[in-house]
């Protein structure tokens, strides 16, 4: 079996690591633990921690045995990690019912039957500590000018609300963490966001002090689009885990929008496909695209909220956009339907235009009134006019734009008349 970090590495999670090649030695000396925090700040986790999600999941698949760590305790103090104001702060119960919530999330990821993996919460270990003794034990081998130097604290330093004595302690009270699962668990790696290198180098440092074991750490990249934005965020806000925030369709969506250029990155990370698999995804263009597209959409939905509601949302996007081709021997380990089984999708209204017809090109105010998306001429133009016209997905900006051959996508047409109203074009060579 490969090197978990060597596979990590591949796939594009990791930004560094520590000790790189002691780390690998005994991750081949295996099976090993480790473990990754979850701040339970909100009730779902969302995309944005879908890298550390999956990273865990392939610990697993690897032979190793994930630990997830949802800080019930340190989400009452809040990490100043990538923060430039004090975080609001939570109640007890509020962290209490977050944490439930999350470890339900997990459970679609990572699989904890039998103790293949483990739940841990640190409220277990945190709360009831004892003050002047954590000082004289643990806080003795932490130094302030370090601390004030690590990036997450630095930063809040220099902004204008500053750091609070309370965020000073997250960086001690983390490293006990990993401390207290080395203790518990024999977990001698820890793994988590780019941001919290300064805290997971402080938990190493203090189980060599106190342990007298040398532990480890691993980083990942922050990950972001190709248009700069800060993957999981859209115009709408966050894209949840929880389908009662985020529902499955729109979850799928979310990942059919992925711009062209992040398709097999994406596919890398947020999927199990094998990479021999994946790496021609970067040579495509056009319908080929789309379709790989359509399959990290169902193969992420899956993941994330099973097989049944990725059909489900599969199926609603036929009915409305159509189907798509999609070959056998594109990514042919995703699950998603293949062409015999889409090719008579007939939920949308449609007709036949010869591929010479649209050579010439139609002005697009025409074609609405022709298929009966609009009761008139005069109607397409003001529906267009307005925005509420779109070809294959795209809003139309010119009642009179032309209709060509450059809009034909798997050998069709897809008119949309605003939100819900459908119609496909079937296009004769």
């Amino acid at each position: 079996m490969p090197n978990v970090i060597d596979v990590l590495k591949e796939r594009g999670f990791i930004e560094q690591t520590t000790h790189d090649d002691e780390l690998k030695n005994y991750i081949n000396e295996g099976p090993v633990s480790c473990y990754i925090g979850f701040d339970p700040t909100a009730s779902s986790l969302h995309v944005g921690h879908l890298l550390p999600i999956m990273s865990l999941a392939h610990m697993q698949k690897n032979g190793h045995r994930p630990i997830a760590l949802v800080g019930g305790g340190t989400g009452l103090v809040g990490d100043p990690s990538g923060k430039t104001e004090m975080r609001k702060m939570l109640t007890l119960e509020d962290v209490n019912a977050n944490a439930e919530a999350i470890k339900r999330q997990l459970s679609h990821f990572i699989c904890f039957d039998d103790g293949a993996a483990v739940l841990e919460n640190n409220a277990d270990w945190l709360t009831s500590l004892n003050y002047i003794s954590f000082l004289r034990d643990v806080g003795r081998h932490f130094s302030v000018n370090r601390m004030i130097r690590a990036e997450s604290c630095r930063s809040r330093m220099e902004s204008e609300e500053g750091l609070s004595f309370i965020e000073f302690n997250y960086m001690i009270l983390q490293a006990y963490d990993f401390l207290e699962l080395h203790d518990r668990h024999q977990c001698r790696l820890q793994m988590g966001g780019s941001d919290q290198w300064g805290n997971i180098v402080m938990g190493i440092d203090l189980i060599r002090r106190l342990r007298s074991e040398s532990a480890f750490g691993v980083t990942f990249k922050l990950i972001t689009t190709s248009s700069g934005a800060k993957m999981g965020k859209t115009a709408a806000g966050a894209v949840w885990l929880d389908p009662e925030r985020t529902t499955p369709y729109d979850y799928f969506q979310f990942w059919v929008n992925t711009d062209d250029r992040d398709v097999d990155r994406f596919l890398s990370i947020f999927t199990f496909l094998p990479m021999e698999e994946i790496r021609p995804v970067a040579a495509l263009e056009g319908a080929q695209l789309n379709a790989a597209k359509s399959i990290l959409a169902f193969e992420a939905t899956r993941l994330a909220h099973g097989e049944e509601e990725a059909l489900n949302a599969y199926r609603s996007a036929i009915s409305m956009f159509g189907a798509r081709k999609i070959s056998r021997d594109l990514l042919p380990s995703s699950k998603i339907p293949r062409e015999s089984e889409t090719s008579d999708d007939q939920t949308v209204p449609q007709t036949e235009m010869s591929l010479a017809e649209i050579e010439e090109g139609v002005p697009c105010f025409k074609l609405f009134h022709r298929v009966g998306l609009t009761e008139s001429s005069g109607a397409a133009r003001r529906l267009i006019q307005q925005g509420g016209g779109y070809i294959n997905g795209r809003r139309l900006e010119r009642f009179d734009e032309m209709v060509t051959a450059r809009d034909i996508e798997d050998s069709q047409i897809m008119l949309r008349a605003g939100k819900k109203h459908f119609f496909k074009i079937r296009v004769k060579s």
